[in-house]
């Protein structure tokens, strides 16, 4: 059977504010509600006439270490922590704001972001969400990584990673899965951070990238550990590549509803699997099911 939910926007605006990782700008983002069947749409008021962007698969472009939106002059990178934040929390319709290019890093999770949301809380629309319901396998793969989207149980939005750079690798294999909601999402993925090693740090910071973050606003992890820092997880990596893969995915523009667990995975992959459950979404082909819309009694809820 398939489970219905209604669509989504946030009651009140809210606001974030910081630098990105990779450019060091200052920049603000507002969360405004948006009617239903607006999904989430970026803006950029820093340029003129506002130009704007769908948060969807057929605007992205995954590249190491971030996705990036673009739609003639709106250009918007590294969105894949806003995105999992808006579906972690099931918000489906919102205006995201931005006064420059890239969006701020926080802390390198999403943990900021769904805090202000949380706070402007939610209101129920009248209509349903879609949802692409797997029904049958599917693979997609690159190099000697992989994600793997299997039929679920019930109603059931099930993800994963399997971390494993191998013997030599200072980041230990680890694995990760749950099943996403709202309450899940905040508690287990929301805080899971970017991470990088410490040579890769020290290759970035050499070629003039991110020498302004310092190792306490993402976790640089050496032969030793967390370098000035401290996990917040036992495999707070694995959490973190699980929170980007929800990031990226929710670029499909539909609820998910099956088991999708990556190994090894990256940005690049996981526009690859989205780009292929877009193209289903839209020839509405086996093997999947799409949930259509109906009207329903709107209502305002807080995010528990």
């Amino acid at each position: 059977m398939i489970g219905y939910r209604n669509e989504h926007t946030i009651a009140s605006t809210c606001m974030v504010a910081g630098r990105g990782y990779w450019s060091g700008q200052s920049v603000s983002l507002r969360f405004l509600p948006a009617s239903a069947g607006t999904g989430i749409v970026f803006v950029r008021t820093d340029l003129p006439g506002h130009p704007q962007c769908p948060a969807r698969i057929e605007f992205a472009d995954s590249v190491q270490f971030r996705t990036n939106l673009q739609n003639g002059d709106a250009s918007f990178a590294m969105v894949e922590h806003i995105m999992a934040a808006l579906a972690g929390l099931e918000i489906d319709n919102c205006v995201v704001e931005a006064d420059a290019e890239e969006m701020p890093g926080l802390d390198g999770s999403s943990q900021e972001c769904v805090r202000v949301l949380q706070s402007a809380g939610l209101v129920i629309q009248a209509a349903l969400k879609q949802q692409l319901v797997i029904e049958q396998p599917l693979r997609v793969r690159q190099g000697d990584a992989s994600i793997e989207v299997f039929p679920s149980d019930g109603n059931r939005s099930h993800y994963g990673f399997r971390l494993d750079y191998g013997p030599d690798s200072v980041v230990s294999s680890q694995s990760f899965r749950f099943d996403l909601t709202p309450r899940q999402f905040t508690r287990q993925v929301a805080a899971a951070r970017t991470f990088v090693t410490l040579e890769q740090a020290q290759q970035l910071r050499a070629n003039g990238v991110a020498q302004h973050v310092s190792n306490q606003e993402l976790l640089v992890i050496g032969p030793d550990g967390p370098v000035d820092n401290a996990f917040r997880f036992r495999n707070e990596c694995a959490r973190h590549k699980t929170l980007d893969l929800i990031g990226d995915l929710s670029l499909v523009g539909v609820d998910l509803i099956g088991q999708f667990v990556s190994e090894r995975g990256g940005h690049r992959l996981n526009g690859m699997l989205a780009q292929k459950l877009a193209q289903m979404v839209a020839q509405n082909a086996n093997p999947i099911q799409l949930a259509g819309q109906r009207e329903s009694t709107p209502n305002i809820r807080r995010v528990a």
